[in-house]
């Protein structure tokens, strides 16, 4: 019997890889950018399954060029709102995801930005190597300490859980925004509290949110207003969340003291932003669960949707699982 023919959109980890081909004859995009939507639209027509990223855009166009053998969009990342969820639910198309794998390592990196920024390791760095220092100094790139601080999470889902555990080895206090969790209060010691008084009371202010109309550009000018001016805002969470030109002017007028971004708006982020010129603005990648062992698993995961989907099955992981009752 013939094997089932998916597109995957980008080169992901082998252990996910080599899943796939044992079951699948499998299209693979090899460039290092996301295939343009009108490579999309012609895979999507003519393949079983479909494994994407989060940067690939499927939307209810795209899932309505989908010829009729389409069973299965597995996503390797947890959050979907690239998918028009709906449109494929329409469709009686399952999309998988793959949540829970990335709690810790996400969890860990916001706590490696929390730190970077806060103690301002990244500006350190460049100055040893643009050779400026000439000796110890009392006053040399004074930072915020991180231990008996106060952390804001704006979010208290897996992530924020996860971010609130390991704040309690630093001794930290940890207040939380997020009502959909009001009954896990007291939980790693964080304490609910309004938005205003996470906002105002927080050292460093972590976002942990997921994009909706209601999240986007959820910090702005007001919010950074309300801020202390010794606060680090850290974000892993959607680039979309924090307006980027109010950051860009609370940074720059020292409305609040520096910024560590895993995520941005636009992303990538133009090489000419302004944000980059700012020596208190930490821009990585986009790699909060870059781990070797998380994208294995993540990997993994996609591939068992995929399969799942591909045979008719239950996916173990599923973003509209009314589709499969």
């Amino acid at each position: 019997m013939e094997k089932p023919h998916v597109f995957v959109t980008r080169v992901i980890p082998d252990g996910g890889m080599k899943k796939i081909t044992a079951f699948c004859t499998a299209e693979v995009w090899a460039e290092d950018t996301p295939p343009p939507y009108e490579v999309l639209l012609e895979k999507v027509a003519h393949v079983d399954g479909l494994l994407c990223l989060l940067t690939d855009r499927i939307d209810a166009q795209l899932i309505g060029a989908a010829g009729p053998d389409l069973k299965v969009i597995s996503q390797m990342a947890v959050g979907f709102d690239n998918i028009d969820v709906d449109a494929a639910t329409n469709r009686g198309i399952p999309v998988g995801n793959t949540p829970g794998v990335l709690t810790d390592t996400t969890a860990d990196f916001a706590f490696a930005l929390m730190m970077a920024a806060g103690r301002r390791v990244v500006e350190g760095e460049r100055y040893v190597k643009a050779g400026l220092w000439k000796t110890w100094s009392p006053t040399l790139l004074l930072g915020q300490d991180i231990h008996s601080a106060t952390l804001g999470l704006l979010g208290f889902g897996r992530i924020g859980k996860a971010v609130a555990r390991r704040a309690q080895g630093f001794d930290m206090r940890v207040i939380y925004y997020d009502p959909s969790e009001a009954e896990h209060d007291g939980l790693y010691g964080a304490r609910q509290a309004s938005f205003e008084d996470v906002l105002e009371q927080a050292d460093f202010l972590s976002v942990h949110v997921p994009l909706t109309p209601d999240t986007h550009h959820f910090l702005g000018r007001g919010e950074f207003e309300r801020m202390k001016s010794s606060c680090v805002l850290i974000n892993t969470s959607r680039g979309q969340a924090v307006d980027p030109e109010a950051l860009y002017r609370a940074l720059s007028a020292g409305k609040i003291a520096a910024a560590a971004l895993d995520v941005t708006e636009p992303e990538p982020i133009q090489p000419d932003d302004p944000l980059l010129t700012l020596d208190n603005c930490l821009v990585v990648p986009h790699i909060a669960s870059s781990s070797v062992a998380t994208r294995g698993k993540m990997a993994s995961m996609a591939a068992d949707n995929l399969q799942a989907g591909l045979e008719g099955r239950r996916l173990p992981n599923c973003a509209n699982p009314e589709v499969q009752l």
